[in-house]
């Protein structure tokens, strides 16, 4: 573990969960977990190694066992993210986790089981944003199942409107998305660019996406090319 992993860059509430371990078991877990969410992104397996090394030593603890099972998913390994994510849940009692557990039931083949999540009365507990992850969450498991029409309809839902919400640029791009499977590229075409103009962080590849339905291909520079693959 590097020297400038410290236990204090962690999330406070975090850490705060954290509590009922001794304190250098604590410091230990709060550094692996803030290698984690360095890692993530930039080396999956690594994060992954990082959250099972925290889960070891604090598998009582909620936020360990979700951090691990995000690690989990993110690593493509569903089986394991969905029973971290159902300890994690059943630890804390909350449900924010269902989207993800829904989505792992997909990585397992059993979009059934996503929709059933879906359906279920704890998802009516989730919070807006969490509600949108779980639409977008529905629309793929109907695309699944082959019910490309239905994986439209799902997203056709009143945050639909919501464009100043933080979370909406993710849902119309997965609405461009479903649409441009049922075959309405047109259509799919104007929601990308809806969604690419609001996606200021850069969480989808709206952008990259639009440009490839549209035809733009990859603009060569001519001074890369060897002189005889020119025209003089």
């Amino acid at each position: 573990m590097p020297d400038d992993a410290r236990a204090t860059d962690l999330d406070r509430e975090m850490r705060s969960e954290l509590r009922t371990l001794s304190a250098v078991n604590a410091e230990t877990v709060a550094r692996y977990l803030v290698q984690v969410g360095r890692l993530l992104d930039l080396d999956p397996e690594l994060a992954y190694a990082n959250a099972m090394a925290a889960q070891r030593r604090a598998g009582r603890v909620a936020v360990v066992r979700e951090i691990t099972g995000l690690a989990a998913y993110r690593t493509g390994r569903y089986a394991e993210a969905l029973a971290e994510f159902r300890a994690a849940k059943r630890l804390s009692g909350s449900v924010h986790l269902l989207p993800l557990m829904a989505d792992a039931e997909r990585g397992l083949g059993r979009p059934e089981r996503a929709l059933e999540l879906a359906a279920g009365a704890e998802a009516k507990r989730l919070s807006t944003a969490e509600r949108v992850e779980m639409t977008i969450v529905v629309s793929g498991a109907r695309r699944d199942l082959g019910q490309l029409d239905a994986a439209v309809v799902a997203l056709q839902t009143p945050e639909l409107k919501q464009e100043r919400s933080p979370w909406w640029p993710r849902l119309a791009y997965a609405y461009a998305d479903a649409l441009d499977a049922a075959g309405r590229s047109e259509d799919a075409r104007g929601w990308l660019a809806r969604a690419a103009a609001a996606d200021a962080e850069g969480e989808t590849d709206a952008a990259d996406r639009l440009a490839e339905l549209e035809g733009i291909g990859e603009v060569i520079d001519l001074g890369d090319l060897e002189p005889d693959d020119t025209e003089h």
